[in-house]
């Protein structure tokens, strides 16, 4: 994308709610052990063939067995391990949202139109660092960086109109010049990592989705979260190469889609709508 603003006073293409959740993804139980049971089934005629080759008298019993141990252990796998680690997962996530909860909430002064004094300015840089420091203990859980990523915003917006009314000569000066690049620090580190985490998600969702429509639906919404941080830096390589990566992705799934419509034409001998179709 080319001329994209780097703005610190808006947002805009994604409007990402701060506290919402991506769940981890959990299959349900009905396709789960559906799955379970038919890579059970082809596991026991597999091992039946084998034993069965090998002039085994009852070649049932040693693929019994196998196929039970698969079934108990994916039941296993569900039930404790993985139930454990999206457990674990979710506890994090409300850990995170209580460690910012819990920090006071930022200075007035950011939405006070009165001048920005030097206690009011250390004050505000000094919470932003403590929830900066909140969002890193759980660092990739996304909605805690955004939230300090709205909260550098909202500073740095507050920084600039300072900034344009101050004295050549005033002790603020340096202040505010000083809090200015702490803040563009933590606003950039908590966007790029809010993007790549959600990014990932999305993309990782998308490959789990059933229909087409679903499968471009949520790498779209990663591309516009890869938007989103470009709109703030532009020049940023690696979110350059995230759109790159995702825009091909998209093209993947639509070439795949058309693709199978052609083969399906082919099969069923609509020849000319499955050449249509290749287009």
């Amino acid at each position: 994308m080319n001329g994209r603003p780097n703005r610190t006073d808006t947002l805009q293409r994604y409007d990402y709610k701060a506290g919402r959740h991506h769940r981890p993804f959990w299959l349900p139980a009905s396709n789960y052990y559906v799955l379970t049971i038919a890579v059970t089934v082809a596991f026991f005629f597999l091992l039946w063939g084998i034993l069965h080759d090998d002039n085994d008298d009852m070649p049932w019993i040693g693929a019994g067995i196998g196929a039970s141990c698969i079934l108990g252990g994916a039941v296993f796998l569900r039930e404790v391990v993985l139930r454990n680690a999206r457990t674990r997962y979710i506890s994090a996530q409300r850990r995170l949202d209580n460690n910012i909860a819990a920090l006071p909430a930022l200075n007035p002064g950011l939405q006070n139109p009165n001048k920005l004094t030097l206690e009011k300015n250390a004050a505000i840089i000094k919470q932003i660092k403590q929830k900066s420091g909140a969002a890193r203990v759980l660092g990739k859980l996304a909605n805690g960086h955004w939230e300090v990523f709205e909260i550098c915003n909202e500073y740095l917006l507050l920084n600039k109109n300072e900034l344009r009314t101050v004295a050549v000569g005033s002790p603020r000066l340096a202040a505010l010049r000083r809090g200015r690049e702490i803040v563009k620090e933590l606003h950039r580190f908590h966007l790029l990592e809010w993007a790549e985490i959600e990014a990932r998600s999305l993309t990782q969702g998308a490959k789990n989705n059933v229909t087409m429509n679903e499968r471009l639906a949520t790498s779209q919404k990663a591309l516009d979260i890869i938007h989103t941080a470009l709109q703030f830096y532009p020049n940023e390589l690696h979110l350059k190469h995230s759109e790159e990566a995702l825009t091909e992705f998209i093209a993947t799934i639509k070439v795949s889609h058309w693709i199978e419509q052609a083969e399906r034409s082919v099969f069923k001998g609509h020849y000319k709508r499955a050449v249509s179709h290749y287009r």
